[in-house]
């Protein structure tokens, strides 16, 4: 007989320590043998018990000895089915009697996906629950706060008592955190794995969950983590004083996927010119992870609306982009009256760029901004500067595809948008295409050595076609603007070739012939009974062709100026570029007509079929022009003032420094003059690369009468000097900071505004949560504040400055003089404060200006813009919280501009 036939079951201890303890293992062994002993005497009493009597006859006496029988009894399952561990500092307690283990300080246990660490851990395995709490430090003060974990659920109560069997938990003091929410409860009852029941709960955005600058107050909660919070009576409090504000019941999705659909709810505002309104409401559709669709929409109790959809989009490795769709009907005043108008406006913004890893042979992009000239101006929805002053619109929809062959081609079709916003004047190509197949070197021998006038030679294949539209706002996209569509495609192969001339010149040659297609020509003929010259569009093929020839020789100087080593300025490097062109195209009169203009027939205009179309008319006169260009750089070596440097630091005077002019050898000396001005440019960068500095003028060599009109005599040869400065300008932009690089903003310039915000800040009035302060790049954590805040207060300036002189007619004028700053600073760790100006001197008056300030208030962001001057004057005032949860607790109030 052996201990393992026992019918007698032990409770086993299934706790598996994370280091070996020897009092275990004695009392292990001592109970072990004590239950043995015990057993082996039952069994022998047990035996004598079952002996029977034995009776005496004259029979043979059998004796049947009765077995032991097995305890039918099953062993108790043991309560846990999985291995725990555990640790503590100061001492892990046994006590059998009690059935219980008690872990203390730094306390640590791990149970399947429980995880708990505590200052104390009592676990009682006879009713499979463990209990845990704070322990006292030696200032008597209560730390080690429990912190239980259970997959993805994590709390940190002042106490927890969680049972293994029905895995219910009762939590006093949790706080616990749910997406960007922080949950605080009284007591907190978990009923299963994914309900739990709150009492005395809070909720927050805050970082600090425990001292909140704001939180919902509830008694009843049923939380669901990972989906939901469904509360009874909810009141908001603020700095811990309840507000009047209150709901019956609240609901909080908690979803873990990145975005949830939900109801944007609009903000209230009043105009003078449009009444009462609710804007920005509307439904945020998380369509699927790779796409969504924002609709909002604006109403005024006069009449006005406005509707916008907004989606964003992309695909890992393959691509992504935004589309915004903007419409509205604006009504100014009531029906009636004299100012009274009505009008509808658009905006479509479309950007979509490809990721080259998809396929490095073929491209897509789009960067679309168009729509009714007038958006910018009357928007109710954007305010800003910038776009308001912007006189152009332009979109471009490209697909290149490249060609790996030999030669290499590649294609690509693009379609265009060119808007005027004051003349309301739309060109549109829809779309245009571009060919080309790589150069070809016919004479280059096997060895592939291109060397000299004949190897050189190479010739190119380009095409190009266009179907162009020229339109107005009021025809955009009308039949009419279909019927006048131009049509062209155009062909052509230039031929060139560069070689050396006495070692030091560079000369090159070319030639290109050029062949033109288009869909329709006009013919002009005078119409009698019309009086008048009437133009006729024919439409039918047709052609024309057309080549020039070019040539160059050009050759680099070098010149240095030393001034010895032990000298400040050590050298100084001048690099001379100047360079000769000669380009001639004959004429082309064979494409030229004529026609009459009066009844008589005596008077005769010439005009060609080709004018107007998409690539114009050929050249009636023959072109022979020869141009001069020079180019100079200025770079100085200069002394480090670090005496520990050996080398002298290179610095660049002048970036560039141009001269170019011309001669027509067909100049008349009437029409035509045979020298054209002198064009001077040129530019620096000083201050560390701060500060750029642009200049040019324009130098007429040629003399003007009392009328101010140009003579055929030299400025000189009239009393006067070599030339005559016609124009001059300058420009100074100047950006420096004591922060990281500033971002620039992308948005004002889709809108067609600044990437500084000299113009102001482009505030979208749809959505005021994010900063109007441009993030820092190298800032990636929270404000740190300091006692020596004041020694360092961030801060970045921008200054534009413009000078422009004109004396076209011996006016001798400064026409613009004006100059622009912006500047931003952070007034103390919390508040930001920001002003755009400027001034005009010779208007005398001050140009735009705003005014911006932002409080960060943690978790909630107040923020205030001034417009104070002009049309486009305007305030706006906005208090919100940060998180995208509770994006719609906000108040946005705002005027409106005097457009």
């Amino acid at each position: 007989m052996t201990c393992q036939k026992t019918s007698h079951t032990f409770t086993k201890i299934a706790f598996k320590p994370l280091h070996t303890n020897l009092f275990n293992i004695v009392l292990l062994s001592f109970f072990l043998t004590l239950g043995c002993g015990k057993l082996y005497s039952q069994e022998i009493k047990s035996k004598k018990n079952a002996l029977p009597a034995v009776k005496q006859t004259d029979k043979p006496v059998t004796t049947v000895l009765d077995t032991i029988k097995l305890d039918t009894v099953k062993p108790k399952k043991t309560f846990l089915d999985g291995k725990v561990k555990y640790r503590a500092k100061d001492y892990a307690k046994i006590d059998q009697k009690s059935k219980r283990i008690t872990l203390y300080n730094e306390a640590e246990l791990y149970y399947k996906d429980v995880e708990l660490k505590s200052g104390i851990i009592v676990l009682d395995y006879e009713k499979d629950e463990v209990y845990a709490g704070r322990i006292k430090d030696s200032a008597g003060v209560l730390s080690q706060y429990p912190n239980f974990k259970q997959g993805a659920s994590e709390v940190q109560p002042d106490s927890i008592r969680f049972n293994f069997k029905t895995k219910k938990a009762l939590i006093f003091n949790s706080r616990t955190e749910q997406g960007e929410f922080k949950i605080k409860a009284a007591v907190t009852k978990k009923e299963n794995d994914s309900v739990y029941f709150l009492r005395g709960a809070r909720f927050t955005t805050s970082a600090d969950v425990d001292n909140p600058e704001y939180y919902f107050q509830t008694n009843k909660v049923k939380f669901i983590p990972g989906k939901k919070v469904v509360t009874g009576l909810t009141n908001m409090v603020i700095a811990d004083v309840p507000t009047p504000l209150a709901l019956p019941f609240a609901y909080f999705p908690m979803s873990q996927e990145k975005s949830v659909s939900g109801i944007i709810i609009p903000s209230y505002n009043d105009s003078n010119t449009r009444g009462f309104s609710l804007q920005n409401g509307g439904y945020y559709f998380a369509l699927s992870d790779n796409y969504d669709l924002t609709v909002l929409g604006d109403y005024y109790t006069n009449g006005s609306y406005a509707m916008r959809f907004e989606s964003s989009y992309a695909t890992r490795y393959k691509y992504r982009g935004n589309v915004n769709i903007r419409f509205e009907n604006l009504i100014n005043s009531e029906r009636g009256y004299p100012d009274y108008s009505k009008q509808n406006i658009y905006n479509i913004q479309w950007s979509h760029s490809k990721d080259t890893k998809s396929n490095p042979n073929s491209s897509f992009s789009a960067s679309v901004n168009m729509g009714s000239s007038k958006y910018f101006k009357q928007s109710i929805n954007q305010a800003n500067v910038g776009s308001n002053l912007n006189n152009t619109l332009s979109s471009s929809i490209s697909y290149n595809k490249t060609f790996n062959t030999i030669p290499g081609a590649r294609i690509a079709l693009t379609a265009t948008h060119q808007q005027n916003t004051q003349t309301e004047e739309i060109q549109m190509t829809l779309p245009s295409l571009q060919g080309s197949i790589d150069r070809v070197y016919p004479f280059v021998g096997k060895d592939g050595v291109k060397k000299g006038f004949i190897k050189n030679i190479n010739l190119q294949y380009n095409v190009t076609g266009q179907n162009k539209f020229v339109t107005t706002d009021s025809l955009f996209f009308k039949p009419q603007m279909f019927r006048d569509a131009q049509i062209g495609l155009q062909q052509s192969i230039p031929i060139s070739t560069n070689f050396k001339i006495f070692k030091y010149f560079s000369a090159g040659a070319s030639t290109n012939y050029q062949e033109t297609w288009v869909t329709k020509t006009v013919e002009k003929n005078y119409d009698s009974s019309q009086n008048q010259v009437v133009t006729q569009t024919i439409n039918g093929f047709d052609a024309y062709r057309t080549y020039n020839f070019s040539s160059n020789l050009g050759t680099t100087i070098y010149g240095t100026f030393n001034f010895g080593d032990d000298k400040r300025i050590q050298s100084i490097r001048h690099v001379m570029r100047p360079s000769v062109t000669y380009a001639y195209t004959p004429s082309f009169e064979k494409y030229y007509d004529e026609y009459y203009v009066d009844a008589s027939g005596k008077i005769q205009n010439s005009y060609s079929r080709f004018d107007g179309g998409v690539y114009g008319a050929p050249s009636k006169e023959n072109s022979n022009i020869v141009g001069f260009a020079l180019s100079n750089t200025f770079e100085a070596k200069v002394r480090d003032r670090d005496s520990t440097k050996t080398e002298p630091k290179k610095i660049m005077l002048l970036n560039n420094l141009n001269f170019s002019t011309s001669y027509n050898f067909n100049a008349d000396g009437k029409d035509i003059l045979a020298w054209q001005p002198v064009l001077v440019s040129g530019g620096t960068q000083l201050f560390d690369n701060k500060m750029n500095v642009n200049f040019g003028a324009t130098l007429d060599p040629y003399a003007i009468d009392n009328s101010g009109k140009k003579m055929n005599t030299f400025n000189i040869d009239n009393g006067g000097s070599l030339f005559r400065m016609t124009s001059a300008n300058l420009t100074l932009n100047y950006s420096f900071s004591n922060k990281g690089t500033k971002e620039e903003n992308k948005q004002s310039e889709r809108n067609g505004g600044r990437k500084d915000d000299l113009f102001g800040t482009n505030t979208d009035l749809n959505d005021s949560r994010n900063s109007q302060f441009a993030q820092d790049k190298e800032d990636d954590g929270e404000d740190v504040i300091t006692e020596f805040f004041n020694s360092k207060i961030p801060w970045d300036m921008t200054m534009a400055y413009s000078l422009t002189y004109s004396n076209t007619n011996r006016e001798s004028k400064i026409t613009n003089n004006s100059i622009m700053v912006s500047v931003n600073m952070d007034i103390t760790p919390k508040w930001k404060g920001g002003v755009s100006t400027g001034y005009d001197f010779v208007q005398k008056g001050v140009t735009f200006t705003q005014f911006r300030f932002e409080r960060d208030l943690l978790s909630w962001r107040m923020a205030f813009n001034w417009t104070p001057l002009g049309e486009n004057s305007n305030w706006n005032f906005f208090i919100g919280i940060k998180s995208g949860v509770l994006s719609d607790i906000k108040w946005n109030k705002r005027s409106t501009s005097n457009r």
